[in-house]
């Protein structure tokens, strides 16, 4: 086992004092839903809303990093969203922009490793170079991998795949998951282990649909520019409550441990790529709990 960097280290420590027994998923996916009915609330433009948005996301990120998560992806514009009003639409371009130009030094300074997937056909050369700087300024940093989705949609991106295996002449036989999987989008990061949806909408809205097969769900009433540490451990609790068979059965003494390896103070990889936290002397108790679920609000 290879030894973690001092933030997963740090993570560690934070979670082993927020529970004995907190399970870190390695990758959370989040569509960030709600901008828009927060700034309504506050008789406010939607634009202002999705600004909001964008400072809780830079919040989140270091958040959830120093929680000990890997990688984090958010959905922050989807193929669907050309929809919208051309004025909300425009301002959405320009805000990715402004955000790059405003954030980009925080969070490379921060350890953060930026990555951006998604259609870029037909987006503006503008955002198209700002979405470049952002990768490659940051392309060194190791601490936890910000994946931003922007003009994505998970049928785009399994059609995209597909196209991929005509183009370079695949025989039938040669097209099989793992070949698909290494032509895809998210082909860099393992599978999202929770996925996160604010706003209180209860759908995935084509969003990494492939690679949310075996994720588990967490559904929250709490608008976006709302989602702080307190939701942000309530989506962690709630997954560290879930017992995940991946469509097998776990035997006896499997469930006695939960199927993972207590450690001091420190983080454990599993084989699945979950990661694990736990205070020395600790034993785990196996948490009967449906696969998905509905967690009440935190507000």
């Amino acid at each position: 086992m290879s030894e973690l960097p001092q933030s997963a280290a740090t993570g560690a420590n934070l979670a082993a004092q927020r529970s004995d027994d907190l399970i870190v998923p390695a990758h959370v996916a989040v569509v960030m839903d709600g901008n828009g009915r927060w700034a309504r609330q506050r008789f406010m433009p939607r634009f202002y809303g999705h600004k909001q948005g964008v400072e809780a996301l830079v919040r989140a990120v270091n958040s959830f990093a120093d929680r000990g998560v890997q990688y984090l992806t958010v959905f922050a514009f989807s193929s669907e969203n050309w929809k919208r009003p051309a004025e909300e639409v425009n301002g959405l371009m320009g805000l990715v922009l402004v955000a790059v130009s405003k954030y980009l030094s925080k969070l490379t300074a921060d350890g953060v490793r930026v990555r951006i997937i998604g259609d870029r056909v037909g987006v503006p050369d503008k955002l198209r170079w700002a979405c470049e700087q952002a990768e490659s300024s940051t392309a060194h940093n190791q601490r936890i991998t910000l994946t931003v989705a922007f003009n994505y949609g998970g049928r785009w991106d399994m059609v995209q795949a597909c196209r991929q295996a005509i183009i370079q002449g695949k025989a039938p036989e040669e097209v099989d998951e793992a070949w698909l999987i290494s032509q895809m989008a998210m082909s860099f990061a393992p599978d999202p282990d929770l996925f996160i949806r604010t706003g209180g909408e209860m759908r995935i809205s084509n969003f990494l649909l492939w690679q949310s097969a075996y994720a588990e769900f967490f559904f929250t009433d709490c608008l976006w520019p709302d989602f702080g540490d307190k939701e942000i451990d309530a989506a962690l609790a709630a997954f560290a409550r879930r017992e995940r068979r991946f469509g097998g059965i776990q035997s006896a003494a499997e469930q006695s441990v939960n199927g993972r390896h207590a450690v001091s103070g420190s983080a454990q990889m599993e084989g699945n790529g979950t990661r694990v936290y736990r205070l020395a002397g600790t034993q785990p108790t196996p948490v009967q709990t449906p696969s998905a679920i509905v967690e009440p609000a935190s507000r």
